[in-house]
């Protein structure tokens, strides 16, 4: 099975960047002027260009004000500090502080979209140290 990853965003050329500067992202293809293929990741990321307030899921309207849905995406990293910074410097927002856990390090920051991410840094065995 193969899985792709699409998000839906107001300003194509803005979310180009900042998924570039935040995750080192590169763009790959492009489809019209309504979708751009994101590469770097271990599956290709697609930002889909849709306008607030059209139609999202069922009868509810995208909003691209700070908003939460039941999932979300992990960023693993090596070094959950820098990678911090780097999405910080690129226009995330940070949301609570770095938690520590057995499996690791983990901070949520949120993009300029409103859509909420995790970054993520294992430790030892990452979630094995917490397999029962």
């Amino acid at each position: 099975m193969k899985m792709l990853v699409n998000i839906d965003v107001p300003d194509l050329e803005e979310a180009e960047t900042f998924y570039a500067a935040a995750f080192g992202l590169v763009p790959a293809r492009r489809f019209g002027d309504e979708v751009v293929e994101m590469l770097g990741a271990e599956t290709a990321i697609y930002l889909l260009k849709k306008q607030a307030g059209s139609t999202g899921a069922g009868t509810a309207t995208r909003d691209y004000t700070r908003h939460w849905m039941p999932m979300h995406a992990d960023v693993v990293v090596e070094n959950l500090a820098a990678a911090l910074a780097r999405a910080l410097e690129a226009g995330a927002m940070q949301e609570g502080e770095i938690r520590g856990a057995d499996w690791g390090r983990i901070v949520q920051i949120a993009d300029p979209f409103g859509h909420g991410w995790c970054l993520l840094q294992f430790v030892g065995l990452g979630y094995d140290e917490i397999t029962t």
